[in-house]
């Protein structure tokens, strides 16, 4: 009795270390990224922060009138009631910025997560079974890739509607067929392996095969295509909801500020601040794209195995 509870105290104690080593490599590689990668983790950071709190950091409600409308640019007429003004119907700007950060990266990070779900499953299948259903998944999204993505989800949404469960389904369905081919290609040099072949030796099962052998040794580039997936849906999601086709009033997003912004820049040339309602908006998405393709980025350089330059 008492040798068991020396092996499992050796054994937590084992673990334990296993965790600590884990979390100083992390925190050696960490402060070894370059300046781009911490600006856009601190950028992701803050953007997540805003979306989890926006209850909390909104003045206003999300969908609150007053009675002053188009109000670009309050703070410099003396009203501080509104900091970035009003929209054309009288809701408070800032506070429709963080619901949309919300509502925008939420519905986008839903998206990209389905998609992987989707895409990432089939993929593995096919590259595991090499079969007729392998060439029919292949085939078949094949097809769905030849159609442009944003063409056919503005026809999928005005047959079944702009819901936001409609939207993320459709999204992500659309946008799993890129997940599906990378996953495919990457696990097909994969499945090859001995330690692959062995587990199927040994009677393990297909679902074991997948998260055990294979999921763990093409993680590195799906994590980076995580990345580059979420900044395309996000974009792809602003250009529905800007087209009038993606997240409905009166719920707040992006796209749709820029859209409703847009028709104050014929004036700009008299009212530099009549911009705004459309530029700030447009600079968030345009700020978190580039923030999350600079942490892709060091993350596809650590994980290529390229050493940095001096």
């Amino acid at each position: 009795m008492n040798e068991e509870k020396t092996y499992s105290a050796a054994g937590e104690v084992g673990q334990v270390r296993v965790r600590r080593s884990r979390w100083e490599r992390i925190r050696i590689e960490l402060k070894k990224a370059p300046v781009s990668a911490w600006f856009g983790m601190i950028v992701i950071a803050i953007y997540a922060f805003v979306a989890i709190f926006a209850q909390f950091l909104a003045p206003f409600g999300e969908a609150q009138i007053f009675p002053k409308a188009d109000l670009p640019w309050a703070m410099l007429g003396g009203e501080t009631q509104h900091f970035f003004g009003t929209d054309q119907i009288g809701r408070d700007t800032l506070s429709r910025m963080i619901f949309g950060a919300q509502n925008t990266i939420g519905i986008a990070l839903t998206t990209t997560v389905l998609s992987f779900l989707i895409g990432g499953s089939l993929g593995l299948i096919a590259a595991i079974n090499q079969s007729w259903l392998d060439q029919l998944l292949s085939r078949g999204v094949d097809v769905i890739m030849s159609i442009p993505s944003l063409i056919f989800a503005l026809m999928l949404l005005s047959i079944f509607g702009s819901s936001i469960p409609t939207l993320i389904f459709i999204i992500a369905a659309l946008d799993s067929t890129r997940v599906f081919r990378l996953t495919r290609s990457v696990a097909i040099n994969v499945v090859v392996m001995d330690y692959v072949e062995a587990a199927r030796l040994r009677g393990e099962g297909l679902g074991w095969v997948m998260r055990r052998e294979i999921l763990p040794n093409i993680l590195p580039p799906l994590v980076a295509e995580f990345g580059l997936r979420f900044s395309f849906v996000f974009l792809i999601i602003a250009a529905l909801s800007f087209l009038g086709l993606g997240i409905q009033p009166p719920t707040a997003d992006w796209g749709s500020m820029v859209r409703d912004g847009s028709r104050f820049i014929q004036f700009v040339a008299y009212d530099w601040t009549l911009a705004l309602p459309s530029l700030l908006p447009a600079g968030a998405v345009a700020l978190l794209t580039v923030a999350v393709n600079f942490v892709v980025d060091w993350f596809l350089h650590k994980t290529s195995g390229l050493r940095d330059e001096h």
